[in-house]
């Protein structure tokens, strides 16, 4: 046994993915409808794995929680500025119910089960997560002018109450916001994360990987031309069928150039490429429909345009259209992408400087358009790191900052400083296309991974101090914890459906885990969710809870 703790301890990161590996496995069994989930099984583990003593260091804790909460952040920036307002004061006042429902619940349990001002105040920090309380409750004793053995007495019990009592902070989160809040509504998180996602999108079309619809807007099809096309020029046929193009023209057997000017001749085979609705249309008076024809195969491609040019900006497409017959030849627009969101498309959808126009032809016509409305938006599956490694930077420099008020130190601490940064940086993303890249499956591998080795270095730091601790004082102090973590999440889920009238349970549980500063419950409901519509509500709530949270500490030691 002791080769193997000497061996882990040159090498803990093993254990730290041996608590994804198992945590995962574990998480994908279900109870019935109850599912415990990747990243609550891989606490879980974690904590049995820290029976082994290996120690974890704090930068990795810091490193993984950092990269989670940036990464959730970048993907949330532009809906969260787009969102603030009138309209984001429930969040405001839902982190403020669950800030004063934890204080008065510490309170009640410390005065019932007469615990000391340091065990009053770790078992905030625990039975809260978080963390900040240990600093502002440590500082706030230290002016109580009390002797120096009753202070470091006091202090060490900040210490132990918060290891006790911070792995079911996390745990009972999870459980709360993931399954008990969708079964308290009454729905589903992933049904209504569609609901909030189709109304937010307007009607757009969002396909995920690897999805296709069955009848594809644009489509390509080959007609012998019979008599009644005949001696038609080619942009005649294109006037008369609005939606269609003609790519290829073979006649006797030879490719010839299909220019506008080129009239049809009966027997000649054509390559027309269009709206579905508008080939179906002009299918009749082109002729008979082939299978194939060699020499006729044309490869088209998608391309994302950035619109720049200031002819293009604040025009409808359909008057974009009429107003330059050879700027549309051959060019179909798939989509509008504007602040990273889809843009219902019809021919009214008006373009604005900044909005991603996708696509689609030959490369040649592409590539003449987007000379004309802006710049290619080149695609790539790598990651700016300068621009994210300086967003990162930023963000931990935030964290640093510290502001007293009367005395008590306010800080966003890391994570608040990482999300706020994230959330800035995923605006500027969306505003200057040519920076800051980021592939989506880059985006929910750091989400992941961050999250998921956050709560296993938290298990693996805290899990055997914890255990220790519940052997040798029993499970008293365990059990306030439990009360601590579940009736503020209780009481704030019942303020948030009954009087600030939640009723969308992927919001919702996006807005209660962030009013618990409780990131591994917010990966969970993502998880559930399978978009992005509950980070908006999170992010607002989770930067007010690192204040509002924070500023126990001193008030549990004042008042417990």
């Amino acid at each position: 046994m002791q080769w193997l703790q000497d061996g882990l301890r040159h090498s803990p990161e093993i254990l730290i993915f041996l608590s994804l590996a198992i945590g995962y496995w574990i998480g994908q069994i279900h109870l019935g409808k109850f599912q415990l989930g990747g990243v609550a099984g891989s606490l879980l583990v974690a904590v049995l794995l820290s029976l082994l003593g290996v120690p974890i260091d704090n930068g990795v804790k810091s490193i993984l929680s950092a990269l989670f909460i940036y990464a959730v952040g970048f993907e949330s920036g532009p809906q969260f500025f787009k969102s603030l307002g009138r309209s984001s004061i429930r969040e405001i006042i839902l982190a403020a119910f669950m800030a004063l429902s934890g204080l008065v619940t510490v309170l009640v349990m410390a005065k019932l089960f007469q615990l000391d001002k340091g065990l009053a105040a770790g078992l905030a920090a625990g039975g809260l997560t978080q963390s900040a309380i240990i600093g502002t409750a440590g500082d706030a004793l230290s002016r109580l002018g009390l002797a120096p053995a009753e202070l470091q007495k006091l202090q060490s019990n900040v210490a132990i109450g918060y290891a006790v009592t911070y792995i079911f902070g996390s745990l009972g989160a999870i459980i709360v916001c993931v399954n008990v809040l969708p079964r308290f509504m009454g729905r589903e998180i992933r049904d209504d994360a569609l609901k909030a996602e189709a109304a937010r999108l307007k009607g757009a079309l969002v396909l995920g990987p690897g999805e296709s619809v069955a009848m594809p807007e644009i489509v390509g099809r080959l007609y012998r031309i019979g008599t009644a096309a005949a001696g038609t020029t080619l942009a005649a046929l294109e006037v008369a069928h609005p939606g269609i193009t003609v790519e290829r023209l073979k006649r006797g057997g030879k490719l010839i150039d299909a220019a506008p000017s080129t009239a049809l001749a009966a027997g000649d085979i054509v390559l027309v490429v269009g709206r579905r609705d508008a080939v179906v249309h002009a299918a009749a008076a082109l002729g008979d429909e082939l299978e194939s024809e060699p020499g006729m195969e044309l490869v088209m491609d998608t391309l994302d345009v950035v619109v720049r040019n200031p002819e293009f900006i604040g025009k409808p497409l359909t008057e974009l259209a009429r107003a330059n017959d050879t700027l549309r030849h051959g060019i179909y627009v798939l989509a509008v992408h504007r602040l990273g969101e889809p843009v219902a498309l019809n021919g009214q959808t008006v373009l604005q400087a900044g909005d991603v126009v996708t696509g689609y032809g030959a490369d040649s016509d592409l590539r003449r358009v987007a000379a004309r409305v802006g710049g290619v938006m080149a695609a790539s599956n790598k990651t700016d790191w300068v621009f994210h490694g300086f967003g990162l930077v930023l963000g931990l420099l935030i964290g640093l900052l510290v502001l007293r008020v009367g005395g008590i130190p306010l800080t966003l601490g890391a994570g608040g400083g990482a999300l706020l940064s994230g959330l800035l940086f995923g605006w500027l993303r969306t505003r200057h296309q040519s920076v800051g890249n980021m592939p989506t499956a880059a985006v929910q591998l750091l989400k992941d991974l961050g999250l998921a080795g956050f709560v296993a270095a938290v298990g693996l730091q805290s899990g055997l101090q914890a255990i220790d601790t519940i052997r040798s004082s029993g499970l008293s102090l365990f059990m306030i914890g439990v009360v601590v973590t579940l009736v503020p999440l209780i009481l704030s889920m019942l303020f948030g459906r009954y009087v600030l009238r939640y009723d969308n349970a992927a919001v919702f549980a996006g807005a209660l885990s962030g009013a618990r500063s409780a990131n591994p419950a917010f990966g969970g409901v993502l998880d559930k969710a399978g978009n992005s519509v509950p980070t908006v509500p999170f992010a607002i709530t989770y930067a007010l809870a690192n204040v509002f949270l924070t500023l126990l500490g001193p008030l549990v030691v004042a008042f417990a």
